[in-house]
């Protein structure tokens, strides 16, 4: 009997430590970007590049469960250096992000697209993503928002 409990204690344990996300492998994206050059190798301020989003929030307004959804977060490059999104890193599974991959000239546009679905969830919803690239700062955030119904 008391080796069953032990057994059954142990394997809690062994299930709560298996959820804990602290060491789980990073992608890179996550790390914070150290800007000492651009893209191109120069090192001078003026020409380093800098990400500037029309919008930072979008209101995907009222919803029904079980749809997906999505908005397009578009931004240009209104610095001097080639501009590099190294990940977009989404707040939960819900949302997948799609980003422009390639590099992105001075004065050039790219977009941030985060796809949300919708099932299983109800009421109001923020859910965010982290971009991160070659700026300064290196990390921006975008959030959509809605209202679930059934």
């Amino acid at each position: 009997m008391k080796a069953n409990i032990l057994i059954l204690n142990l394997i809690i344990v062994l299930s709560l430590l298996a959820c804990n996300n602290k060491n789980s492998k990073k992608t890179g994206g996550e790390y914070n970007i150290i800007n000492t050059e651009t893209a191109d190798g120069s090192s001078n301020k003026n020409s380093l590049p800098r990400l500037e989003f029309d919008e930072l929030e979008f209101n995907l307004g009222t919803v029904i469960q079980g749809e997906v959804v999505s908005h397009t977060f578009y931004f240009t490059n209104t610095g001097g250096g080639n501009l590099i999104i190294s990940n977009v890193k989404a707040s939960c599974g819900c949302t997948v992000p799609k980003w422009t991959k390639e590099p992105i000239k001075p004065n050039k546009e790219g977009s941030v697209e985060l796809v949300f679905d919708t099932a299983n969830r109800e009421g109001k919803q923020i859910k965010s993503a982290k971009v991160f690239s070659n700026t300064e700062p290196n990390t921006t955030e975008l959030t959509i928002r809605c209202e679930i119904i059934n």
